[in-house]
Formats: structure tokens, C-alpha cells, sequence
């Protein structure tokens, strides 16, 4: 009669516990793609319930030296003010829809009480080096802005040198422009004047729920997979008695090993008693030699 000792085997048991591995990461990696189709689908209603709002007053909205919050993000807000176009922030490695190199132009908008709100006015094309491009400048004067209001940036990326930043923080863009700025920033909507160069104008976010359920799924796909193909084999080992074979011939080897260890162990015991017997009877007759010279 057949059985599972075979299980026990050192193979076996290193194939089961690299198919627990498997399964637990890929339950794992699938309940990470549904947590971020949770976090997309939260994201895409708050895209939903702002974006046909009434422009409201940046005051209303945005407070300054306070972090923008979430359940604003993408809130249409209205302010008046003049472009400081001295300290206009280049947004580095920006890249458009169609995947070519460019910046983002950050300009403050200094309102009436000398506060400055950060204005994303879009994105230009570059060459992809290093260099400060040039610029379209925005209207001058007085100016009346329409603007999707975004959450600040965190990290070291979001540090400001020489008006040159890698993501965009009001928390770090402050104090390099050296004035009070609103908390989060504003993707520009609209101008009032318009520019006479305008820029590439931002775009509402994609709101489709992406390819996270289906990768979820996949992953459990492949952890169903594993264990499947793990019992598969197991049965195809247990119904053909290769285990059983394999442990038998294992323990014949097994008792084939110990034989071999000690028959060479008595060789070697044998070896070592008539090397030291030979030395003895060698010693014994140069000593009867020494005597009858003597």
C-alpha cells in the first residue's frame, strides 16, 4: 500500500515551504492591488464632486502657511493678484502626455494682503538639459485666475534651489520666493487677461478605475496556480509510488553509506596495526644485527 512518507523527505518538505511562500505573497500582492483600487476609486470621487463646483474665493478654500486639504484636491478656486514673475519656479523633468521632456512654469500670484498663491501655468517643452529656459511671460497687471487646487508635494524632492524644483511644495516654494504662500498649489485654468503665449494647459486625471482589479486577480490566479500544481504533483508522485521508490532507495543508500564507513574504518585500523607491527619487527631485527656486530 502506497503512502506519504515521501512527505517527509527534505525535498518535499522544501517544496512545500516555497509553495507557502508563494501563496502567502501573491494573497499578499493581490490585496495590495485591491487596496490601491480603493484608494483610486476614493481619489476619482473627490475628482468628481469638485470638479463642477463653483469657482469659489482661494480665502474660502486655501488657507495660508495651512496644508490644502485632501477633499479639496481639484476644487476650482478664483483669485486676483500680479504674477511676481521674478520668482517663477521651473517644474523640472515634466513630462507631457505624449511623453516628451519638458518643465512645469510655476508662478506666484502675489494677492491684495502681499500673501502669494503658487500657479501652475503649465507646461512648456525643453530640450531636456539643464539650462533655465526661457519663458513665455504671463499677462502683467492685475489678474484674475481660475485654478484646480492641488496638495502639496513631501520630501527632498521638494526642495527649491535657484528657483528649480523636482515637485512642488508651498512649504519649501515659501520661503524661496520670501513671502507668506497659500497651503497647496493651483493648476491654471484659466487667465483673465489671457496670456499672449500660452502654455500646454494641465488636464483632469483619468478617471477610470485603471488595471488594479484584474491585477488582483492575477495575483491570486498565480497563488491558486502554485497550490494546484503543487497538489498535482504530489498526487502524480503518490499514484506512481516514485516517493515510496525514492525514500526505499534513499535508505538502501543510506545503509549502503554506512557499510562502506565501516568497512573502510576497519581497513584503516588493520593499515595502522601492521604498519606499527612491521615498524616493530624492523626495529627488533636492527637491534639483534647491532648485537651480534657488537
Amino acid at each position: 500500500m502506497r503512502s506519504f512518507r515521501f512527505l517527509l523527505s527534505r525535498r518535499w518538505v522544501l517544496f512545500a515551504l516555497a509553495i507557502v511562500l508563494v501563496a502567502w505573497a501573491t494573497w499578499w500582492l493581490g490585496r495590495w492591488q485591491f487596496h490601491r483600487l480603493e484608494d483610486r476609486k476614493e481619489s476619482n470621487a473627490i475628482v468628481v464632486a469638485n470638479e463642477h463646483q463653483t469657482p469659489e474665493p482661494v480665502a474660502e478654500v486655501l488657507g495660508v502657511g495651512q496644508p490644502a486639504a485632501k477633499a479639496d484636491e481639484w476644487r476650482l478656486v478664483t483669485a486676483t493678484g500680479v504674477y511676481d514673475t521674478e520668482h517663477t519656479i521651473i517644474w523640472r523633468y515634466r513630462t507631457s502626455d505624449h511623453g516628451d521632456a519638458g518643465v512645469d512654469v510655476v508662478v506666484p500670484l502675489v494677492t491684495a494682503d502681499g500673501s502669494a498663491l503658487l500657479v501652475d501655468r503649465g507646461w512648456l517643452h525643453t530640450e531636456g538639459d539643464d539650462e533655465r529656459p526661457e519663458v513665455p511671460a504671463p499677462p502683467s497687471g492685475t489678474v484674475t485666475i481660475t485654478g484646480y487646487v492641488r496638495t502639496d508635494g513631501s520630501g527632498g524632492s521638494t526642495r527649491v534651489d535657484d528657483l528649480s524644483t523636482r515637485a512642488l511644495s508651498s512649504v519649501t516654494a515659501g520661503p524661496a520666493i520670501g513671502r507668506p504662500t497659500y497651503g497647496g498649489w493651483v493648476h491654471l485654468h484659466s487667465e483673465d487677461p489671457p496670456a499672449d503665449q500660452p502654455l500646454v494647459a494641465a488636464e483632469l486625471p483619468d478617471l477610470s478605475n485603471g488595471p488594479h482589479f484584474f491585477y488582483g486577480l492575477q495575483w491570486w490566479f498565480f497563488g491558486l496556480l502554485a497550490i494546484f500544481g503543487f497538489g498535482y504533483l504530489l498526487y502524480d508522485e503518490w499514484r506512481t509510488g516514485r516517493g515510496d521508490q525514492i525514500a526505499t532507495d534513499r535508505a538502501r543508500q543510506d545503509r549502503d553509506d554506512v557499510r562502506t564507513a565501516k568497512a573502510s574504518r576497519k581497513r584503516a585500523v588493520k593499515a595502522a596495526y601492521r604498519g606499527a607491527y612491521e615498524k616493530e619487527r624492523a626495529e627488533k631485527e636492527r637491534a639483534e644485527r647491532s648485537g651480534q656486530r657488537d
